[in-house]
């Protein structure tokens, strides 16, 4: 393989590796500031709201923006661990980067969106006659297995931020060494 082959496979490995950072980083945050923020606040709220409102979010977060950071950054984060495989520095921080993601994603599957999909099953909360009984079912393990979501991608986001590094790391020294436009000039 030639040096301009090589050179580009490595850009293309960094490009998918940073768009999985991203991704990974926007859905960390996305479970993060249900843990901390929207969560305990909406804790506050009487029951009837407390329904109301986490059927509204439910309904619009289910848009092509957070879909793509939900779902984009498990086949990003597997793309990356492919082409990093060869890279004993990086290979094993992506690796477990996928993995926790992927747990993260599954419970996401498996978990919360059934929980989501029971609660706007309880009906219009203005008809909905024991709210409190359709939030307990829902409040207490939706949030801790968020928590868990939030823990695993933040752990998933660590893991490629320093794949990320060591990869800049790697790359810096293979650049200096490739001739520019200048020394052909």
């Amino acid at each position: 393989m030639t040096r301009n082959n090589t050179e580009r496979r490595r850009t293309a490995a960094g490009g998918v590796l940073v768009a999985a950072t991203v991704a990974m980083g926007l859905i960390a945050g996305s479970f993060y500031v249900f843990a901390c923020g929207v969560m305990p606040g909406l804790a506050r709220s009487d029951d009837r709201v407390y329904v109301e409102v986490m059927q509204d979010i439910n309904k619009v977060i289910e848009n092509p923006v957070f879909f793509l950071s939900l779902v984009g950054a498990l086949p990003l984060t597997g793309i990356a661990a492919w082409q990093l495989r060869s890279s004993e520095r990086l290979r094993g921080w992506v690796w477990a980067a996928l993995a926790a993601y992927a747990l993260a994603f599954v419970f996401t599957v498996i978990v919360n969106i059934p929980l989501n999909d029971d609660l706007v099953g309880a009906g219009d909360p203005a008809r909905i006659t024991d709210p409190a009984a359709v939030r307990e079912e829902f409040e207490d393990p939706w949030v801790a297995w968020n928590l868990v979501r939030a823990a695993l991608s933040t752990l998933a986001l660590g893991c490629l931020a320093r794949a990320l590094v060591l990869y800049g790391r790697i790359a810096r020294p293979a650049r200096a060494h490739l001739p520019s436009a200048a020394d052909s000039a």
